[in-house]
């Protein structure tokens, strides 16, 4: 039997699997959710060991636990692939827009609807049908690399704990590639690998005046107003060309090969389209010499996301404010350090903050870093043959606009990173209503099955 007969087999059984791990409410961000993380991570525990793994582990961390899985190859000296994802999802509220109950999956037509059911569980099981079917092809006890796997259950947090336990347990994480799946593809019928995530760190300037408010009469235009302080600094965070202004903002930034530019280009991306899905936007806006693709998927922003200060309540008030806030946030591309960003962020506006305003900056955690796999590495054209395996046609090359913890994998372990996923930006994952696709999830499962023979061979 090959692998794609084996899967369609099998393909009762897998989503019958899924829907039963569906049902167990993981919210991570929600305390009295913690035993369910945890009914979780038995779940997922129990259903590796049943498969077949030969090692499983729940590893506790002050928060929450993850599942640690090895099934080693036939041969020492194989290449070693790591698979990392999150059994945790996120909070169902607002309850009253969910269709259904989000925690009792339903199928309509070929979508499976619930909690989890792309992001991550869904994305995370379909390697483990994936790894069957490689070896019932092979009619191999034991795939051609040593497969391991890491599924933790904070992610929706932000992975507090994840960096120490890497950290921990490195020698046993040790491995050659990072697979990532949890992500997205383009389209259904585009088929896409990530090749990259930003990175953020974000910010809160606070600039103080004099230490009441004052009447605007009476000190309007003869002392510093923190208003208009913070306006103008805001102001100048971008040139006339939409580029930061922050002070070596660029300088370690990697820009985008040609080569990327040039299959960016090839996707199907419908400007206008695109607008009405952000809210109904009026104009694109951004970096001058950059598509808007490239802008939100490979170039680094700053974002006012809120201000605030003085009287905001009905009617007047002449004063002038005491204070003004802010909150800035920056998103972040391969080779830039959020420490170093939030450093010229302060540099900023040290030397432009007026005299009789004192500034603070503050940061409420240490951010993240963007994450990277060049195009043409080994690791990413082995992945690439094997969705072009599963899916018959040529697959693409996007990046992701958001965070998330795996540059501390790549970081951290010292692998390269490579994506494969199906998901798609319309299974409204941490929304109401989350589905997923069920046919991509079987061509998820049916690139994983290629993947092992293409890696054992694009890594020796």
């Amino acid at each position: 039997m090959n692998v794609r007969a084996y899967i369609e087999a099998n393909a009762a059984g897998f989503f019958a699997d899924l829907k039963e791990w569906l049902a167990i409410p993981s919210v991570s961000g929600n305390p009295a959710h913690a035993d369910d993380v945890r009914r979780s991570a038995a779940w997922l525990a129990g259903h590796l060991r049943g498969v077949g793994f030969p090692t499983v582990e729940v590893w506790e961390t002050p928060g929450l636990p993850a599942v640690f899985a090895e099934w080693p190859a036939e041969d020492s000296d194989a290449p070693v692939a790591l698979i990392y994802g999150h059994h945790d999802v996120q909070p169902v509220e607002p309850l009253e827009e969910w269709e259904t109950d989000p925690f009792r999956p339903v199928e309509r037509g070929e979508q499976l609807i619930g909690r989890g059911a792309s992001d991550d569980k869904g994305q995370v099981l379909f390697h483990s049908l994936g790894l069957r079917a490689a070896l019932a092809a092979s009619g191999r006890t034991a795939p051609p690399v040593t497969v391991k796997m890491l599924i933790e259950g904070e992610e929706e947090s932000g992975s507090p704990n994840l960096p120490d336990l890497l950290r921990r347990n490195a020698q046993r994480l040790a491995c050659d590639v990072i697979v990532i799946s949890d992500t997205t593809m383009w389209a259904a019928d585009v088929p896409s690998m990530c090749t990259g995530m930003r990175g953020l760190t974000e910010v809160e300037l606070s600039l103080y005046g004099p230490d009441t408010d004052l009447h605007s009469g009476s000190f309007g235009g003869a002392v510093p107003n923190p208003l208009h302080a913070m306006a103008s600094l805001l102001a100048g965070l971008h040139d006339e060309n939409g580029r930061v202004a922050l002070p070596g903002f660029y300088d370690d930034v990697i820009g985008l090969t040609d080569e990327e530019r040039r299959l960016f280009a090839r996707l199907p991306f419908d400007e206008a389209e695109w607008l009405r899905t952000a809210g109904n936007s009026r104009a694109a806006w951004g970096e001058a010499g950059y598509t808007t693709l490239e802008r939100v998927w490979a170039r680094p922003t700053a974002e006012v996301n809120g201000m605030w200060g003085g009287h905001t309540g009905p009617g007047g008030k002449t004063i002038v404010p005491r204070e003004a806030h802010a909150k800035i946030s920056f998103r972040l591309v391969a080779g830039q350090d959020p420490e170093k960003v939030r450093r010229s962020f302060e540099q900023y506006v040290a030397e432009r903050t007026p005299p009789g305003i004192r500034a603070e900056v503050r940061a409420h955690s240490d951010g993240f870093r963007a994450c990277f796999s060049p195009i043409d590495s080994p690791a990413v054209q082995a992945a690439r043959r094997a969705m072009e395996r599963a899916f018959g046609t040529e697959v693409l090359f996007t990046r992701e606009g958001g965070s998330g913890p795996e540059a501390e994998l790549t970081e951290i372990l010292g692998a390269p990173l490579v994506f494969v996923a199906v998901g798609l930006d319309s299974d409204r994952i941490h929304a109401p209503n989350e589905k997923v696709e069920m046919p991509l999830l079987l061509k998820g499962a049916e690139s994983a099955a290629y993947l092992w023979d293409e890696l054992a061979a694009a890594l020796r």
